[in-house]
């Protein structure tokens, strides 16, 4: 196995509610390994159950690393999280134990598979003038145009997508050549990774998926959102972007009912694990581990054990 560190360490992916969080506690006892989350919204301290954040009992006694790391109103580039994450290798291997990355963000997830691609820096000009044009004309005309500058980008970004779709935009013009040109340079499959993607029949997926969102409102998200809201300062543009808080913040707002809000939220959620399907099937280091319906978490970290230790991954 390569001897760079975040190629010594194993890595547990899927859409979300795909159970990779209780999945990944029973494998990280099988293992002797300690839990790094791959995950953007949970750095977030005080966005806990609109995130799925695990509690201190789903944990298990398991430790966790890279959550609760920022505030709701501050932000985090990729190259930032490749660093952090690095550290937390490098410590729990220094405790004699392994690395398990566990979460569904694809972008994280292929920083350290692959490293970050050499693009430039950001330009706070720029990108305010590109953000201030989002709020005036709407992120779809800001994606049409995209479309127009750079096909590719455009085509895996959803419309929505705002921060992405500025950031290809910043890119575009201040280099003339689109962002996915300067994808290609980090698109070499990382040999030897040991990746595993949970995978559930849909229906079922999507089932969970509309069971969660519920349970998250019944455990308190709008009075979380609410929270959030009453802070000394604003959440930033990232946390308040996240799937189920722009939509409570709308409702609390007074735009929807709580109702709609609810609708939208297990809509986009279900969306969102589509485009992180589509994500993980292009990686080719990632293995697909099928999940049947109803299967106990700790069967499959069984599974996924026998696979680690047999060297099996992709």
């Amino acid at each position: 196995m390569s001897a760079a560190p975040e190629h010594r360490a194993i890595y547990l992916t899927g859409p979300t509610a795909s159970g990779k969080s209780a999945v990944g506690v029973h494998l990280a006892r099988l293992l002797g390994a300690e839990i790094l989350a791959l995950d953007s919204m949970t750095l977030y301290r005080g966005m806990d159950v609109g995130t799925a954040k695990p509690t201190e009992e789903e944990r298990g006694g398991v430790p966790h690393h890279l959550i609760d790391v920022l505030d709701p109103w501050d932000s985090a580039s990729v190259a930032q999280y490749r660093g952090w994450a690095l550290d937390a290798i490098r410590d729990v291997e220094s405790r004699g134990r392994r690395a398990l990355f566990v979460g569904g963000t694809a972008l994280y997830l292929k920083a350290m598979l692959r490293g970050l691609f050499d693009g430039p820096g950001a330009d706070p000009e720029v990108r305010g003038r590109l953000e201030a044009e989002a709020e005036a004309v709407g992120d779809a005309a800001l994606h049409a145009r995209l479309a127009t500058l750079d096909p590719a980008t455009a085509a895996r970004l959803h419309p929505n997508d705002r921060r992405r779709i500025v950031r290809a935009l910043e890119v575009v013009e201040l280099t003339g050549s689109p962002f996915s040109a300067f994808q290609t340079q980090h698109g070499r499959p990382a040999s030897g990774a040991l990746v595993f993607a949970l995978e559930l029949p849909r229906p079922v997926l999507y089932d969970r998926i509309n069971r969660r969102v519920r349970a998250m409102v019944e455990a308190g998200l709008v009075e979380e959102v609410r929270r959030l809201q009453s802070a000394p300062r604003p959440m930033g543009g990232v946390a308040a972007q996240g799937v189920g808080y722009r939509e409570m913040i709308a409702h609390l707002a007074g735009e929807i009912g709580l109702d709609r809000a609810v609708d939208l939220i297990q809509t986009r959620t279900r969306q969102f694990a589509k485009r992180q399907g589509t994500w993980f099937r292009g990686l080719e280091e990632v293995a697909p581990i099928a999940m049947a319906a109803g299967e106990p978490p700790e069967a499959v970290a069984r599974r996924l054990a026998g696979r680690i230790e047999a060297g099996a991954g992709c």
